[in-house]
């Protein structure tokens, strides 16, 4: 699998999302892609408890440990490598945890538009 180069989506270099939990479908820390990634994990979000609540009831349980998996569940605060489509589904719902625009793939855009991504922006990414 080749990776899609890696820029985010203000046009510079991707910064790393997380290595503690260590995030990414290539589970290198960073939301790189490549076109085996179906779910597109793209969006460096950062987890809050409304939206864990949300994911697990949508049917994709983040919060719950899963040692087989060497998955020690999600925390709020954590920040991880969220499927673009389920980001989307999240605003839509009005649920959408904060982004690092810095460490979310420019792939992103295929799915969630940039003024959306822009109002979850995280604090230092408005700077």
């Amino acid at each position: 699998m080749e990776k899609d180069p890696s820029f985010n989506v203000l046009g510079s270099t991707l910064a790393p999302c997380s290595t503690d939990p260590m995030t990414g479908f290539f589970r290198n820390g960073a939301c790189d892609t490549c076109a085996a990634d179906q779910g597109s994990h793209t969006v460096c979000a950062v987890m809050t408890a409304e939206f864990l609540a949300f994911s697990k009831y949508v049917g994709n349980d983040l919060s719950t440990a899963r040692p087989e998996f060497g998955f020690a569940g999600l925390k709020e605060g954590d920040s991880w490598c969220l499927c673009a489509s389920r980001f989307l589904q999240a605003h839509e719902d009005g649920c959408a945890p904060q982004v690092n625009l810095h460490a979310t793939h420019v792939r992103a855009l295929d799915i969630v538009p940039i003024d959306v991504l822009r109002a979850y922006a995280a604090a230092e990414d408005l700077s």
